[in-house]
């Protein structure tokens, strides 16, 4: 399996009043055409990774002996390059559509821009386009729900908006921060259901950042344990149970 993104060394480091603080220290994964997710306790480093991939934290330093994906060293692109490949190649779907989405502007609106800034298109072209995404995330009327502002838009429909927003632009890899915390059980499992199969569909690459190890036991193929900034340990998602590393076993022992 060729990988689409290699990760060797990557550290992350804010300043403080009191000094740099080291949020991610060293750690190095590749990703291919698969579903990985990243796991640990809040504070640990694993939403840090996601953003410091798409290069979304402009207050740190971000350094690593390698950050390739399909072909490009992603430290060395300029902040227009980087334009071209968020969204388009490389997307993230964030925690809590309330705060990613515009609320003063339309959810059709918001959804076509991510087309319209990466393709030439009419705009009648890229509302065909949005309708068929919103249609292929599972909303029902999708018309009508392309009209209709943040607000009058439940959070499941919400985050849904957001997956097809991100996933308009056809991109390779996937980024879901917490994609389902906000969710109840039968729309977790929805959107659940909807990003398995773009992986399968699509062939798209996935990083599922989460806190839930039996989410990802049971959606996710492989699995990296972060503590501290630091990957302590990687497993495939069906051994979970049989993790060796202390914090894993506290990890799992903590779940309720």
């Amino acid at each position: 399996m060729s990988a689409l993104l290699t990760v060797e060394d990557l550290r992350v480091s804010f300043p403080t009043r009191t000094g740099v603080i080291e949020a991610v220290r060293g750690i190095s994964f590749t990703l291919g055409r698969e579903r990985l997710g990243i796991v640990g306790e809040s504070g640990s480093g694993k939403s840090t990774v996601g953003r410091a991939l798409l290069r979304l934290l402009p207050s740190a330093t971000i350094t690593a002996d390698k950050l390739d994906f399909e072909g490009l060293d992603l430290l060395a692109l300029s902040e227009k390059e980087m334009l071209k490949v968020r969204g388009r190649r490389m997307s993230m779907i964030l925690q809590d559509p309330k705060f990613s989405l515009n609320p003063i502007r339309r959810v059709g609106e918001q959804v076509t821009e991510t087309y319209l800034r990466h393709f030439k298109a009419s705009k009648s072209e890229a509302r065909e386009k949005a309708l068929a995404m919103l249609d292929a995330v599972k909303i029902r009327d999708a018309a009508r729900v392309y009209e209709q502002y943040p607000h009058e838009i439940s959070g499941g429909m919400g985050q849904r908006v957001m997956i097809a927003m991100m996933l308009l632009a056809d991109p390779d890899l996937v980024i879901a921060d917490e994609p389902t915390s906000a969710l109840d059980v039968t729309v977790r499992l929805q959107v659940l259901n909807i990003l398995d199969g773009l992986v399968r569909d699509r062939g798209i690459g996935l990083i599922m950042i989460s806190h839930d190890l039996n989410l990802v036991r049971n959606f996710c193929d492989r699995v990296l344990i972060m503590y501290a900034g630091r990957v302590v340990e990687t497993l495939a998602a069906r051994d979970l149970d049989q993790a060796q590393h202390p914090y894993t076993r506290g990890l799992l022992a903590a779940q309720p």
